[in-house]
């Protein structure tokens, strides 16, 4: 059953917090050098923690109400490293130099996105599953 719409979402919120989380810039400082996750390890936990979620998400697909509980623990991970990169873009002057964005900030939110999706999926099998069950 790895063929379903929502091994698809599941696979690019996989791609998107694995792998371009550690070509993507998450901010330049105002000396033009570029901070990506690996040099942070709050983030690259986070989105390590977010990948491995997302993998046993895609793996436990015979159990879809585990699969819809893991879906929305990885998005509630997946606004904390929101509130983490809004936090850090936000202190106070002196402490962090951020002068630029990065894309690399943007990807959680694309993530949660793209795991909102395989729930809304994940449940309209589920639901359909019901659906038959009842015909019986």
């Amino acid at each position: 059953m790895i063929q379903r719409i929502q091994s698809f979402y599941l696979l690019i919120a996989i791609l998107l917090n694995g792998v371009l989380s550690f070509y993507l810039p998450l901010w330049i400082t105002s000396e033009n050098v570029e901070i990506y996750a690996l040099s942070q390890p709050v983030a690259i936990s986070l989105f390590l923690v977010s990948v491995l979620i997302s993998i046993i998400t895609l793996f436990s697909f015979k159990k879809r109400k585990r699969q819809f509980v893991l879906g929305r623990i990885n998005i509630i991970l997946n606004f904390v490293l929101v509130g983490v990169f809004a936090y850090w873009t936000l202190s106070l002057p002196g402490e962090m130099d951020i002068s630029e964005k990065g894309i690399g900030m943007l990807l959680p939110i694309i993530s949660i996105v793209f795991i909102a999706l395989a729930n809304k999926a994940i449940k309209k099998d589920e639901d359909l599953v019901k659906s038959v069950d009842r015909l019986r």
